[in-house]
């Protein structure tokens, strides 16, 4: 399998050298050339598959050429040895909707199920291939400390995580902050989410520097990560399905960067039986703007009790604007050098309709959050964070949706002590994160800023 750009500048890259690019040397985003498809036969097989055996199954063909299928076992099962339910992603119910919970990793968020990979990934490939990596990322909240759990102490490997100060919940900047190792360093941003994501991508386009240091994504815009978390969407399907191949279902997927849901529209692209694609956002809603009215338009960050969503320029987009447009990178381009321009731009009436087609939107206030949350738990027993209410309350018209649960409650005491007053037992990976010693430098949102520190940290290193 070999990958391409959204924007035409990159084309036939292994999968190896799509993961260690990260964002591609032409500022966009890796995609495969061409997307496997099932036949119901296999489909059905892989209903009854384990987690671990179905993430080989799924990944190896995006692989092939690089990874033999006994090396992409010995990285699935390494990666999810340590989760804390024997399914890993485990479907429960809860009321009328079937509830995916994604939070059994090490940090208790949906971004272990792809870093934990990741990281085991990383260090294979750098220890095949020699040299080393300077990962660099930006966080909402829940991917800095996932992206830190999974390189952590590992050799070669050093990471660079920006989060905005103030702005993610005090759990997940201990989480963060409170890992001591050498190799991980945590930066927090006089700005918001949007300031270190534009701070990321800036720094990579700056190839010079790219190259000098070797810089490596772990933020959704590295292929790998959307790859792994295609696989809970059919394990997802299989366990309530029972493979029953004529069975379509929904998801619900609270979302800021479109990384997510996007995992969801190549499963579909791979012959998952989707009914809708539920597109569930707070009150940073340019994506349900945009499912909505075609119309993409930037619009200023709002804090709110689901700070991981609390985003308006979501990177992943741009991936599936480039199948929308029929995988013409020409397009593409134009369309993101309108959004760098206008700050923002409209699609036509015909692709508005193919939007609509697969994907529904509901935007969820703060309010609403929490009487979903209040709902919820008189009604089952059963507590959700913030942002996986976000996704039950969008699904509210269609029960029997899978809804995403993409953090552990106990992640956001307040919210939940607000809405049912009292707060969930947290897991063991929580417990006495307060009281740690933690390490952590502030500094303005400007790339200039970063890419000082950065240097100043490596050179001192490698000296």
């Amino acid at each position: 399998m070999y990958y391409v750009s959204t924007r035409g500048g990159v084309k036939s890259v292994s999968f190896s050298r799509a993961v260690m690019m990260g964002l591609a040397t032409d500022g966009g985003l890796l995609l495969p050339e061409t997307i496997p498809t099932l036949d119901q036969a296999t489909l059905r097989a892989w209903a009854d598959l384990s987690f671990t055996d179905l993430a080989v199954e799924v990944m190896l063909p995006y692989a092939g050429g690089d990874l033999t299928r006994e090396e992409l076992t010995g990285l699935v099962q390494r990666s999810y040895a340590g989760f804390a339910h024997p399914e890993i992603t485990p479907v429960v119910r809860a009321g009328e909707q079937h509830i995916l919970e994604l939070f059994h990793g090490p940090t208790a968020a949906f971004k272990d199920v792809a870093l934990q990979f990741l990281g085991n990934l990383f260090e294979f490939l750098l220890e095949r291939q020699g040299g080393q990596l300077n990962i660099l990322g930006a966080t909402s909240g829940d991917t800095g400390s996932a992206a830190i759990y999974g390189v952590r102490g590992k050799e070669r490997i050093s990471i660079f995580i920006l989060h905005p100060l103030g702005r993610v919940s005090p759990i997940q900047e201990r989480q963060m902050t409170t890992v001591l190792d050498a190799n991980v360093h945590n930066i927090a941003i006089r700005g918001s989410f949007d300031d270190g994501q534009r701070i990321v991508k800036e720094l990579f386009n700056d190839l010079p520097f790219k190259e000098r240091y070797s810089l490596g994504a772990v933020n959704s815009i590295n292929w790998a990560r959307v790859l792994a978390q295609t696989v809970y969407y059919f394990y997802a399907w299989g366990r309530v399905s029972g493979g029953d191949v004529a069975r379509r279902l929904s998801y619900a997927v609270p979302t800021g960067n479109f990384g997510d849901i996007f995992a969801g529209y190549i499963a579909s692209r791979m012959g998952l039986p989707v009914e809708r694609l539920i597109l569930a956002t707070n009150r940073n809603d340019i994506l349900y703007r945009f499912v909505a009215s075609g119309t993409y338009a930037v619009g200023d960050v709002h804090p709110t009790l689901s700070p991981s969503m609390d985003i308006q320029m979501a990177s992943n987009f741009e991936r599936y604007l480039y199948y929308l447009m029929d995988e013409d990178p020409h397009a593409v381009r134009a369309f993101m050098e309108q959004l760098g321009r206008d700050g923002g731009f409209s699609i036509p009436e015909e692709k508005r309709r193919m939007v609509a087609s697969l994907f529904s939107a509901g935007s969820v206030t703060d309010a609403e959050t929490l009487e979903q949350i209040r709902r919820t738990f008189r009604e089952s027993g059963y507590i959700l964070d913030p942002h996986s209410a976000i996704g039950v309350r969008a699904a509210a018209s269609r029960p029997d949706t899978i809804c995403l649960a993409t953090a552990h409650p106990a992640k956001f005491p307040d919210a939940v002590r607000q809405a049912i007053g009292i707060e969930a037992e947290p897991p063991p990976s929580l417990q006495g994160l307060m009281s740690k010693e933690r390490r952590c430098v502030e500094l303005d949102a400007s790339s200039t800023a970063v890419r000082s520190h950065m240097t100043g940290v490596l050179d001192s290193v490698h000296a």
